[in-house]
Parts: structure tokens; sequence; C-alpha cells
């Protein structure tokens, strides 16, 4: 075994350290390394003034080479002795420069390319890091290790995210069932005008399912490759890792691009669309009033009762303890009322009320001229007096208040009442917007600016003007 040892290292010193091949006429140069003279002449060839050694990079100061007799009759004994190399060694002497037929001994740190002794000192790696292959072996191995944990956790990411996303298909196919179940709900409610609509609704429905299962698939199909490439890419550094120094080097470049180019598919998110059904002419109607004409209301302090509390922003009224406030011809002083702080004389205005919980309540529109120092009453409010509304007056007991009192039965319980004023067209309509239903349109010459009208009873819930949002709409 010991034998073995030392002619295994007689041999490797009658190597060329360059070819890795026997010694062809060595030379000696000024360091004291032993090289072929062919292989060392293609080195030094393109350098001027500075001559470094391919093994130690010790700067010759002349390109000077001295025949070592003795060494090469030294090869010449090592070719006759037997060696039996091993796998490895034979593998590593396959691994030659195609393009200078050398051995690859160096490698570049910042292009992570191998390189042979010529290539070294080639223009394109001047000034570059450049590190014997077992060093820089070293250094990529364990840099290698440190991959492998994050790649697995990335692998096992991607395939949490499959199954989850793999879930969605049920996902779907139940929120569509139960959006199904909502649409037939509402289309029965009014089933004698939406029979059409309701077969389109339920048609595209079923389209948007398709879309989004169709989408997801791909989706899926787009995880899986990543995962698929992933798991690839893993393999590949895990085979890489237990190589030669050389074979661990020789693709490292790409597997680094690729590790840090690879990027995860967005997962796709899908949410149902919010269908638009074609409604009787009432209510569409209400969605396009509510769109285009809905208007800022604020409350006007200076003609609230003096036992109203008025918020802040202006937007709530409640009856509560008697304020002190000064007198004014424009305040209420019996009925516990008051007006909006803008009046309408032209154009088109709607704003919505809520009366949610009140037991009276009295909402609508009135003339600049309208009686403050008396009490509203039922059946002796008439159009002189300048003011059209609607209002609760008992628990079971609604009403328009105008020319006459007219009792109204609204099917649903309204906690929320729209008010839309059309001064072009002489009327004001009020609707409850629980179920979107009318509940009375007056009509009359409306030739006076109009105001904003609240009356609170005296209950102590507010009432509030609300926030016109899009899903009013």
């Amino acid at each position: 075994m010991e034998f073995t040892t030392v002619l295994a290292d007689l041999h490797k010193e009658a190597n060329c350290p360059i070819c890795l091949k026997c010694l062809k006429n060595p030379v000696t140069i000024h360091c004291g390394h032993n090289f072929c003279l062919s292989c060392i002449s293609v080195c030094w060839k393109d350098l001027k003034n500075s001559f470094p050694c391919p093994l130690c990079h010790f700067h010759c100061p002349e390109r000077k080479f001295r025949q070592n007799y003795q060494l090469s009759n030294l090869t010449e004994i090592a070719k006759l002795l037997p060696l039996r190399r091993s796998k490895r060694k034979r593998q590593e002497g396959k691994f030659i420069c195609e393009k200078h037929k050398q051995a690859l001994t160096f490698f570049c740190q910042k292009d992570l390319e191998v390189l042979c002794p010529q290539c070294r000192f080639s223009i394109d790696h001047q000034h570059h890091t450049i590190w014997p292959v077992k060093k820089a072996a070293l250094y990529h191995r364990e840099k290698l290790e440190c991959y492998i944990d994050p790649w697995k956790e990335r692998v096992e990411q991607i395939e949490k995210t499959i199954s989850m996303q793999s879930r969605k298909s049920l996902e779907v196919k139940k929120k569509v069932e139960r959006r199904r179940e909502e649409l037939k709900s509402e289309f029965e409610q009014i089933a004698l005008f939406l029979q059409n609509e309701h077969e389109t609704a339920l048609r595209q429905l079923q389209d948007e399912e398709m879309d989004i299962s169709e989408k997801l698939q791909e989706n899926l199909t787009q995880l899986s490759d990543h995962a698929s490439s992933l798991k690839y890419l893993l393999k590949e550094i895990e085979s890489k890792y237990v190589k030669s120094e050389v074979k661990l080097l020789e693709n490292v470049k790409s597997i680094y691009h690729r590790y840090e180019t690879s990027k995860c598919p967005e997962t796709f998110s899908f949410k149902l669309k919010d269908y638009v059904y074609q409604l009787p002419p009432q209510y569409s109607g209400l969605s396009r009033i509510i769109k285009q004409f809905h208007v800022d209301i604020v409350l006007d302090p200076e003609t609230a009762h003096r036992n109203l509390i008025i918020s802040e922003d202006r937007k709530s009224v409640q009856y509560g303890s008697m304020k002190i406030r000064p007198d004014h011809s424009r305040r209420f002083y019996l009925c516990p009322a008051v007006l909006g702080s803008e009046g309408f004389h032209s154009g088109r205005q709607y704003w919505q009320v809520e009366v949610k919980d009140k037991s009276e309540w009295i909402v609508g529109v009135c003339k600049h001229t309208l009686y403050r120092r008396r009490k509203i009453q039922r059946k002796t409010v008439v159009v002189q007096d300048g003011l059209w509304g609607i209002g609760h007056c008992s628990q079971t007991n609604y009403v328009a208040l105008g020319s006459e009192e007219i009792s109204i039965l609204p099917k649903v319980t309204p906690s929320k009442i729209g008010v839309f004023l059309d001064s072009e067209m002489g009327e004001v309509s009020f609707y409850n917007m629980d179920d979107r239903a009318l509940l009375y349109t007056f009509d009359d010459d409306f030739i006076e600016t109009l105001w904003p009208y609240f009356c609170t009873g005296t209950d102590s819930k507010p009432l509030k003007i609300c926030t016109v949002t899009d899903s009013d709409w």
C-alpha cells in the first residue's frame, strides 16, 4: 500500500501542471516549478514585462526557461513504472479546455467559469478573482449546501399552494351554488318581471364558473410546471453536490442563474361578478336617479326646535333636553323639526334618511313660508301649508301628508327613505329603500324654493341623513 502511494506521487511529480500529462522537454522557470516547454510557451505567448507562474502566480521578471535534463530522465523512468489509476483520476484527466487543449485547473469567481492556465491569463479574465479548482470546489460545495434547505422549503411551499388552489375548485362550486340560490330567491320575489333575465343571469353565472375553473386549471398547470422545474433543479443540485470539483463547477453558473431568476407564478384569485338585473321600470329608474342626482344634505341649526340635538357633522338629529337657542324667524317652536341648510328651486335632487326604530317621524320638503309656530297635526296639513312628506305617526300607520292625509301600506317596513325632488316635472317621490318600492309621489307646481324637512317626533331615536354608496345604485 505504501509502495503504491509512493509510485502515485512519483507519477504526479512527473506530470505537467498545465496539461496533466507526462512532461515533454521539461523546463524550470524562475520560481522553480517545472512545465512542458510547449505548455509554458503557450501560456506566456501574449505576455510582456511580467510572466506569472501558472501554478504559484509568482511573477517572473523574464521569459527564460532552463532545460531540466534530470527531470526528463526521471519522467522516462516513471513512464515505465505501472500505475493503476483510480476511476476518479481517469475521469479528471478528461476535463480539457476545448479551446487550448489544456487541463481545467482554475476557476473564475466573477464569471463562474472553469479555466485552463491559458484562459486564466486571457484578457477576458483580467483583474478577476481566480482560484484553483480545488479551493473553488470546496467553497461552492459549501455554498450549494446552503441552497438545498431553502430550495426544499420552496418546493414544499409551492406544493401547499397547489393543494390550496386545488381546493378552490370545490370552493368556487360551493360559492356558485350559494349565489345561485340567492339569485333564485331574488327572482322569485319579482318572478313576473324577471323570467327572461333570470335565465340570462344563470347562463352568465355558468359561463363565469367555467371561465374561472378554466383559469384556475391553467394556474394549477403553471404551478405544477414550476414545481417540477424546482424539483428538477433541486435534484440537479443534489447530484452536483456529490460530484468531483470540476464536474461540480462545470455548470454551476447555470444553476445559480436558474435559482436567482426562478419566479413562482402568481396564484389565481377569483371573485364572482355582481350582476345587474333588468328590474321593473320603477326599480331601474331609481338606480339611475340615485346615481345621477344624489346630493349632500346637512342640517341648519338656526331652524332647529329647541329640544333637538344636532350632531357635529350636522347629519343626524334627535329629540332630547331643551337647549337655549337664540330666537330666529326660521326656527320651529312647537313642532320638533329642522330644515336642510340648502334649498332647491330647479333641477333634480335625491337624498336618503334613516328612520330605523323610530315610532314617529316625517321627512319631505317644504316651502320657506311654512308656518313655524304650530304643531303638524294629521288632517290639518294642507297643500297651502307648504309641506309635502311622508311619516310614521303610530306603530302601524304610515301616511303621506299633502293636500290631504293618505294612508300608505308598505309591504316591507322601511328603515331608510329615499326622497327624490324633481322641480322640472313638479314631483316629489318617496321610496322605501329596503325593497326599493315607490311609496308615494306628489304632483304640484313648484314655483318657490323647497327645503328638505325633518321632523323627529318626541322619541329619542335619531333621524340620520345617509351617505349614498355604490351598493345603493
